[in-house]
């Protein structure tokens, strides 16, 4: 009887398999009767239900360790009036246990075929690149689950030997258009149970929902033992990395990502499992909080995305807020609608339409933007100043005027009294990729890039941001970071991973020729060099001086773009359309309160014609 009640209990636990983790590490390699998914034995499953401070009562007050008979996963309420529903995480109603499906456990699971086009015969440098990717996947009792960020055989692994979220995703892409879908399988669902449930650095909590920056696997005695091994995943959050900065990007990454998968394989359901639903929406809990920030951009601190070490982006850089922007969308086509999730769709909506707004007509400047700068009165007091930020014009650096003749850019950060007018590439081209940007300004910014080739590609796709910090601006701004010198690594370095972003933007906006252009490029020297990291000076002739080589997101961010321009019409299904109703849908008209009346007509006049 009491071996029934544990395999019913399993199967129970299974239906939602990413609830939170026991354990920080955990191991699929006991058998499913001893050890449940995310690894909890059974006597730890009954401790972890029977505390009511436990986040299981918390979130699934219906089940108990003692009586594994269940009603319902979910007894949250209907929201009072104003309160929002995203603070309370509401699971629907589960089916009956028979209908719950059983978690794969690193099998192969039966999944929908893919309608993968067909390719030419690849190239020589193709061949090798995929010979490379492959090497680099990192196996999990058996099944592979992502990719190491390099394997540098001259250097010390570091952390290169891990799987980030953020370095895996245009390998997963690149593994979903080859028609392989398993390990992008394996590595949302592995990196769901090590989402965050549990304290970090220095006894602080990041937030649940929290995702690490990477994973490594690990191999442990066993109960002590001496003789028998597991593997277990073993996350980091932050409190290894240099800088101890907790990674902000990651989540949205993988909801990126996690959309792509269902969009290219039709496999739909994953995204519809409870574990998966609960995933998304802990991410989006953690982002839409309440916070004392008054813009509708997520403030961060530096070094908590591809920039992640300090580079003055601190505040509200374009890189995340294009990535959050782009995760929102994602999610709202994902999120299962019912009574608990409308007010969290809701509060999705007056994001987007905020933070669209936002970015569109504050970080965007072109000559006439940057004249208009120029003229700034400073100092205003009221509900209608022009110079909202207290921007000095003098802030307005003297390169800027001389470099940019036609387009424009959204620029790196705005905060009171400052603009960072750098470009940063990536920022820029996701805004394009998720249409954060308008036709118009997705246009004007790739206009930039063709006009500007010379500085912000050179010998090698594609300068991270432009230009670097030189001098005393680098000294005071970096710390004088022996890495981040002039034109190096984050500080003006080329980096070829981008090279796949930049393709989906050229295919998205019509100029593939444009990506094509930049594919050659990459082709005559990438591959002698040995797939670096990243490359040094101006015009990006020398291989980073601390680069490593056969860096997986190098080789991955090449394959990705090859197929994506033999295969257009796969790029239309990576990106997301202009939605004309993100600008009619105005939470500032709704507010009662409201003292001054919205601007957002007159700049869509302004910016969409």
């Amino acid at each position: 009887m009491a071996a029934s009640k544990a395999s019913y209990l399993s199967r129970i636990i299974k239906g939602f398999a990413g609830a939170p983790r026991f354990f920080r590490n955990y191991s699929l390699s006991r058998p499913p009767e001893s050890q449940l998914f995310t690894g909890w034995p059974l006597v730890g499953l009954s401790n972890w239900f029977s505390s009511d401070s436990s986040p299981a009562r918390r979130l699934f007050p219906d089940i108990s360790a003692a009586g594994v008979g269940f009603r319902r996963l979910s007894t949250s309420e209907e929201p009072a009036m104003g309160e929002k529903a995203f603070e309370r995480i509401y699971i629907p109603a589960a089916a009956p246990v028979a209908d719950v499906p059983e978690v794969d456990e690193g099998c192969d699971v039966d999944l929908p075929k893919p309608k993968i086009p067909q390719y030419r015969e690849s190239t020589e440098t193709e061949k090798e690149a995929w010979s490379l990717l492959k090497r680099a996947v990192v196996n999990y009792c058996g099944t592979p689950v992502g990719t190491v960020a390099a394997n540098d055989p001259t250097e010390a692994a570091l952390n290169y030997d891990q799987v980030f979220i953020r370095d895996f995703v245009p390998a997963a892409i690149a593994f979903l258009l080859k028609g392989d879908s398993q390990i992008v399988r394996n590595f949302i669902l592995h990196t769901l149970q090590l989402q965050s449930w549990e304290k970090t650095v220095d006894c602080y909590s990041p937030g649940q929902g929290l995702m690490p920056a990477s994973f490594k696997v690990r191999t442990v005695p066993l109960d002590g033992s001496n003789e028998a091994f597991e593997e277990v995943l073993d996350p980091d959050f932050g409190e290894s990395a240099i800088g101890r900065v907790a990674p902000v990007d990651s989540g949205l990454w993988w909801i990126i990502l996690l959309r792509a998968y269902g969009k290219i394989t039709g496999d739909y359901a994953l995204q519809e499992r409870v574990d998966v639903q609960l995933g998304i929406r802990l991410i989006l809990n953690l982002c839409l909080t309440d916070g004392f920030d008054m813009f509708p951009s997520l403030l961060v601190t530096d070094g908590s995305c591809m920039i992640d070490r300090r580079m003055g982006i601190h505040g509200h850089p374009l890189e995340i807020q294009a990535l959050f922007y782009s995760a929102l969308r994602c999610a709202r086509e994902m999120i299962s609608i019912n009574d608990g999730s409308k007010n969290l769709v809701h509060a999705i909506n007056n994001r987007l339409s905020a933070l669209s707004f936002h970015i569109r007509e504050y970080y965007w400047v072109d000559m006439k933007k940057i004249n208009e700068i120029y003229r700034y009165k400073t100092e205003e007091y009221s509900y209608d100043a022009i110079n909202k930020f207290n921007i000095y014009p003098d802030q307005i650096p003297s390169w800027l005027v001389d470099w940019i003749p036609r387009g424009g850019y959204f620029i790196g950060n705005l905060q009171p009294a400052h603009m960072d007018f750098r470009l940063f590439s990536l920022g820029n081209l996701w805004a394009i990729v998720s249409s954060l940007a308008t036709p118009k300004q997705s246009d004007n910014i790739l206009n930039l890039f063709e006009d500007k080739w010379d500085d912000l590609v050179g010998n090698m796709p594609l300068k991270i941001c432009y230009p670097a910090l030189e001098y005393e601006e680098w000294r005071i701004i970096t710390g004088s970071d022996p890495k981040n010198t002039p034109w190096s690594y984050h500080n003006g370095g080329s980096w070829p991973t981008l090279l796949w972003q930049f393709t989906l933007a050229c295919i998205k906006t019509g100029r593939p020729g444009l990506a094509e252009k930049a594919v050659i490029l990459t082709e005559k020297r990438i591959s002698n060099d040995k797939w670096p990291e990243y490359y040094d000076t101006r015009a990006g002739r020398f291989i980073g001086k601390q680069a490593r080589l056969y860096q997986t997101w190098t080789i991955a961010g090449y394959l990705t773009s090859k197929m994506l321009l033999d295969n257009p019409e796969m790029a239309n299904i990576l990106t997301c359309d202009e939605d004309p109703d993100l600008l009619e849908f105005c939470i500032c008209g709704r507010r009662k309160s409201s003292r001054t009346k919205c601007s957002r007509l007159a700049a869509k006049s302004q910016i969409l014609v």
